[in-house]
């Protein structure tokens, strides 16, 4: 069981808000049960997707939002954008399953407090929480060692990356991509149209320098697989 921790604030202080956002109930969960590990916090809503969670956010007037970044419709980067124009100050912890090394950063650049995946430990869940509730900023060691790592590169060797050059929703499309999923599925997934999707691989197939949609295929089937 996960140990009791305070995130610092007074006992006589109203219990600080979070709000869930996530598109598995069961994952969602699991999260309020964390959370109820530290006595001064209180979950006050949840949502599965972004207009949930922009409805949730206006009316609830959270302390801190713990989300995915993979959502049906706009994604949880997206959403990110959305809530830091809306709400500035209101801190967010990125709690996924994608690999940290190619997403946190990107996390951290869009305005999260916080990048933690979720098969870490509950106690290291309740650490990342407090963390960020005290107004500090989250990352694993192993992430935060790559990112000074690229800050201490000249800037040219640090923007080669290829992936590097995608956008955040050609990135998740990429990965789908690698997962099987066809033009219908990615479109129904994501809540977007067909031609979007098609200018999306279209605009993948132009910065990976690919030929053709089968060699997407192949590259994102490789890159999935080395996730």
């Amino acid at each position: 069981m996960p140990k009791k921790v305070s995130s610092g604030s007074s006992t006589q202080s109203p219990p600080k808000k979070v709000f869930i956002i996530d598109d598995h109930p069961v994952f969602r969960g699991g999260l309020v049960r964390i959370v109820s590990q530290i006595p001064d916090l209180v979950v006050c809503g949840e949502a599965e997707n972004a207009t949930q969670a922009f409805e949730g956010l206006c009316r609830l007037n959270p302390d801190l939002v713990l989300m995915d970044i993979s959502m049906p419709g706009k994604s949880g980067f997206e959403l990110m954008q959305d809530v830091h124009a809306m709400k500035p100050e209101l801190p967010v912890l990125i709690i996924s399953m994608h690999d940290e090394l190619l997403y946190a950063e990107r996390a951290l650049r869009a305005g999260a407090r916080g990048y933690i995946m979720k098969q870490e430990s509950p106690d290291e869940m309740l650490a990342a929480i407090t963390k960020v509730l005290n107004g500090q900023v989250y990352a694993s060691a192993r992430t935060a060692a790559t990112i000074l790592d690229s800050l201490s590169r000249p800037r040219s060797a640090a923007s080669t990356s290829v992936l590097g050059k995608l956008t955040d929703r050609e990135l998740e499309i990429l990965r789908l991509i690698g997962r099987g999923n066809d033009t219908h599925q990615i479109a129904a997934d994501l809540h977007i149209s067909l031609k979007t999707v098609d200018t999306h691989r279209s605009h993948l197939r132009e910065k990976l320098e690919l030929k053709s949609n089968t060699e997407l295929i192949h590259y994102a089937v490789r890159w999935v697989g080395d996730e």
